[in-house]
């Protein structure tokens, strides 16, 4: 069963556009659950094979707030993200990504017209 957590943290990560990336603690504030961003990353963990309400839940572009991927350097996983991110043209230089080129910053228009709550 879904919780609705969960659903604000899909929909909000689903709302990151193409190319850009988003970090953990932002995605939870953006979803209304400050301080909470150890709970994206596990309801991250725990998106359906078939995403979400029929979309894809673009976890791979969901990173911490230092620009690092997460996930264990070399695992299968982080391969995994740097790859779809670099699909993206998302830099990856070791295992950082330079928040000041592509860290998603979303306007007004964004919040309203692409997040229900």
């Amino acid at each position: 069963m879904t919780t609705e957590n969960e659903k604000r943290i899909w929909q909000t990560v689903q709302a990151i556009p193409f190319g850009r990336v988003a970090c953990y603690g932002q995605i939870a504030d953006l979803a209304g659950l400050p301080g909470r961003a150890r709970l994206v990353g596990r309801c991250l963990a725990s998106v359906p094979k078939q995403g979400w309400q029929g979309k894809a839940v673009p976890w791979y572009r969901v990173i911490n707030s230092q620009g690092k991927i997460s996930l264990p350097a070399g695992s299968e996983g982080f391969i995994r993200q740097t790859q779809l991110l670099q699909d993206e043209q998302v830099v990856v230089i070791g295992n950082k990504v330079s928040l000041k080129v592509f860290q998603w910053q979303p306007d007004l228009h964004e919040l309203l017209f692409h997040l229900d709550y």
